[in-house]
């Protein structure tokens, strides 16, 4: 009888002994333990790396008004910067020099501006480092935008922006605009947005 109990009680023991008691028991079988994330058979789990976060402006830019005359061009634009019909941000510029002779504006979506100018920015970084004398010129930056705008509408996920090219080309002034949709034109006078129904009339009356 002692026997018995002695093996009873070292049985009972070692059972204890393996028992946590701060650990719980899993839900159901195969399932998680609390906290942990279960995957749900049937769901998409695939590893990306990109983040869509809006196909539509948030932070806006409004008009920009240019004009290119005998000696050179001119190009004006605010530097407010609205969310929705707030005007929130009061420190935005969206007009840039490109180089010696070419200059940049734009309206509409701000950060689809900042992520455009970004690739300008490096163009004319890496046509530095080949220091052969060659410079952007503003033809060339109005084509290549064409093409740009015109293929991301083409993926339906455009720039939501107007940009304004201006400069000087072999002596002359240049400038044109490109909208989201990739559509392009050359003229004297431009404006964008709201400012192409209101100030474009005037500023033609002016020139003529």
């Amino acid at each position: 009888i002692v026997i018995v109990l002695l093996q009873n009680f070292f049985s009972l023991s070692k059972m204890f002994s393996t028992y946590d008691t701060f650990s719980a028991p899993s839900f159901w079988q195969n399932g998680p333990a609390p906290g942990a994330i279960y995957n749900f058979p049937g769901s998409q789990t695939g590893t990306t790396h990109l983040f869509q976060r809006s196909q539509a402006p948030v932070t806006t830019a409004t008009s920009i008004v240019a004009i290119a005359f005998n000696k050179g061009v001119l190009i004006a634009g605010d530097m407010l910067g609205s969310y929705g019909s707030l005007a929130r941000f009061r420190n935005c510029p969206r007009i840039i020099k490109v180089n010696d002779g070419v200059i940049l504006g734009a309206g509409g979506d701000y950060a689809d501006f900042q992520y455009v100018k970004d690739f300008i920015e490096q163009k004319v970084i890496d046509e530095q480092c080949l220091d052969d004398g060659f410079m952007m010129k503003p033809k060339s930056l109005y084509c290549w935008l064409t093409r740009v705008m015109y293929n991301r509408r083409s993926k339906f996920d455009p720039f939501w922006n107007n940009f304004v090219v201006g400069g000087l080309q072999d002596g002359e002034p240049f400038l044109g605009t490109i909208d989201k949709l990739g559509t392009s034109y050359e003229d004297k006078t431009i404006c964008t947005g709201y400012g192409a129904y209101m100030a474009t009339p005037l500023l033609r009356d002016a020139m003529e």
